[in-house]
């Protein structure tokens, strides 16, 4: 495995990382009354125009990163949405459509459309490696896996992200895939939740919310 799984993971009883996808996804928190911002993510499309709009970034994916406690300044969203527009757009459908990580046989690297795509992301002002991952996963959520610190601490992979998830998911007949993809059909989440965010979602509660006991 070239990613340490979140603790729920570590054995073949998938009760706890049930248990933390209800808190997470279901359970409001104590002081406001509301579901974690985060819950809103996965299914976020005021405009209607998500399916749509796959190869340009728009004002709803600028909202959509706040949910996940990021955010990108006024002179960046002028940036990404009319100044770059058209750059953004051209390395996005360089991507190609959205499809699991987990059916990516090939490496990335720095010839790859999504690298080429958070590096040039990462030239914009206020957005560094977490908002770049956070916006591209808003356009391709099967394939392009969230970072923060957090997230990065758990699974050991502050160094490279990317590639050692691929590997993982991939490793042992796509053993991971399947059971994170499992794990969101048992705890009734919709489709719009893909794998990705499910080890996400785990590795996130891990450090934010652990499971007492």
């Amino acid at each position: 495995m070239t990613i340490r799984l979140p603790k729920v993971l570590a054995s073949t009883d998938d009760s706890a990382a049930l248990h933390v996808l209800d808190r997470y996804y279901r359970v409001p928190l104590t002081k406001t009354g509301r579901l974690r911002s985060g819950a809103l993510w996965d299914g976020w499309d005021p405009s209607g125009t998500r399916g749509r709009d796959v190869d340009v970034f728009t004002s709803d994916d600028l909202v959509a990163v706040t949910f996940l406690s990021v955010e990108v300044s006024p002179d960046g969203a002028d940036i990404v949405l009319r100044e770059r527009h058209d750059e953004f757009a051209e390395l996005l459908a360089a991507i190609g459509p959205d499809r699991d990580l987990a059916d990516g046989a090939d490496e990335m690297t720095s010839r790859s459309p999504a690298w080429q795509l958070e590096t040039a992301l990462r030239t914009v002002p206020s957005i560094g490696r977490t908002v770049a991952s956070k916006l591209i996963a808003r356009k391709r959520p099967r394939l392009y896996p969230i970072y923060d610190r957090v997230v990065g601490e758990v699974l050991g992979t502050k160094q490279a992200h990317f590639e050692p998830i691929r590997k993982a998911l991939r490793h042992n007949d796509g053993e991971l895939q399947e059971r994170l993809v499992g794990l969101r059909e048992r705890a009734g989440l919709p489709d719009a939740v893909p794998a990705l965010r499910v080890l996400d979602v785990l590795a996130w509660m891990q450090l934010k919310a652990p499971v007492s006991g």
